[in-house]
């Protein structure tokens, strides 16, 4: 199974509702396409969500560091050399993403050579997941609304809150009013990136002590070495560092440091290797996991599902896996579908991804 071509196709697929929060805000889905191909027929697929304003990765840097780059070194090994795959590219520094679409596709091709789903092979704990909806910046009731839809139509019982306004009593208001429409069986948590300060974050924090949230994550930035570890301390829900622990190193010093005590597992970020290595710290360490989400399109979603259902840690709480429900279209021949408020790993070997050949010729960049 030897590596002959690694591909990255640039493209983009609107979004119907755009996602605001404290770092940014999404209006398109300016992804990349990431294919490994063997010598024997195999193609493993993933997908790589840049974010200029978290690791600053563009689309076209992606293209260009898989092309130039990654590729040409990568070339002749097998795809059971994961190890060797991956000293070869962190000589480059940076560009998580890449890194860990093309880390994914391998193990694609490995499930498929197998012939058993990824998920089984990373640990095969579970079919499904449940799924935690992430609500952005808007008014309190479109919040409230958009939230309702989701749990209607979705059976989806947990939800994300970003947060990170200034004032921060907007936000505040917003998970007031949240709680109030949506009931106690509903979780909440909330997520800043890194929009207050310290101080208002533990402001907030007071001000919403009873509203049973579930997690606070990446409040105020990493940064800000002594506040947080400040805030952290008298948190009086798990922390959860998210982009400012992308790997187990930096896991390590999060939680060491008393700046975290739980921890986001992007498998957008960290592919399947490494987001096992960071996994298994924070297994070590006793601290709680939640399957993150990059924005995901339906590939990446299906990823991060493969991951979070193959082991138990990961399965515990519900995963970000519905972001996707705000794309206008997508590139997978069969859509991913939520269902009682989980999504199913998909069956087969592999990851399951069938790419609409029409759909990718659409919205591809390249051409």
């Amino acid at each position: 199974m030897k590596i002959v071509k690694a591909e990255a196709i640039p493209f983009a697929i609107p979004y119907a509702k755009p996602l605001r929060f404290a770092s940014g805000e999404v209006h398109t889905a300016d992804h990349v396409l990431v294919r490994v191909h063997t010598d024997e027929g195999l193609t493993g697929t993933a997908e790589a969500p840049p974010r200029p304003y978290t690791y600053g990765e563009t689309q076209e840097s992606i293209v260009a560091v898989i092309d130039k780059i990654f590729a040409p070194q990568i070339l002749g090994l097998s795809a059971l050399e994961r190890e060797a795959v991956h000293a070869r590219l962190e000589r480059t520094v940076g560009n998580p993403t890449a890194k860990a679409a093309l880390d994914m596709a391998l193990w694609d091709i490995l499930g498929q050579a197998a012939g058993m789903p990824v998920s089984g092979l990373l640990g095969g704990y579970t079919d499904r997941m449940r799924v935690s909806h992430m609500v952005g910046f808007a008014p309190a009731e479109e919040m409230v609304a958009e939230a309702e839809h989701v749990r209607d139509v979705y059976g989806i019982t947990t939800f994300k809150v970003k947060v990170g306004r200034r004032p921060y009593t907007q936000d505040v208001q917003a998970c007031l009013a949240l709680r109030t429409a949506l009931g106690p069986e509903v979780e909440l948590y909330i997520d800043g990136n890194r929009g207050w300060t310290a101080s208002e974050s533990a402001r907030a924090l007071r001000e919403m002590a009873g509203l049973g949230l579930t997690f606070a994550e990446e409040l105020c930035p990493a940064d800000d070495v002594l506040g947080r570890r400040w805030l952290v301390a008298q948190s009086p829900v798990p922390f959860i560092a998210d982009e400012s622990a992308t790997r187990a190193a930096e896991v390590t010093r999060e939680l060491l440091g008393g700046s975290a005590t739980a921890i986001s597992i992007k498998t957008a970020r960290t592919g399947f290797t490494a987001s096992q290595r960071v996994l298994h710290a924070c297994e070590g360490l006793g601290v709680e996991v939640v399957m993150g989400n990059q924005i995901d399109g339906q590939i990446g979603t299906l990823c991060s599902v493969a991951f979070g259902a193959a082991h138990r840690t990961t399965a515990r709480n519900a995963g970000e896996l519905s972001n996707f429900l705000d794309m206008t279209d997508d590139l997978l021949a069969e859509p991913l579908a939520i269902e009682n408020g989980t999504l199913r790993v998909r069956e087969g070997a592999g990851l399951g991804i069938d790419i609409d050949t029409d759909k990718l010729a659409r919205y591809r960049q390249d051409r």
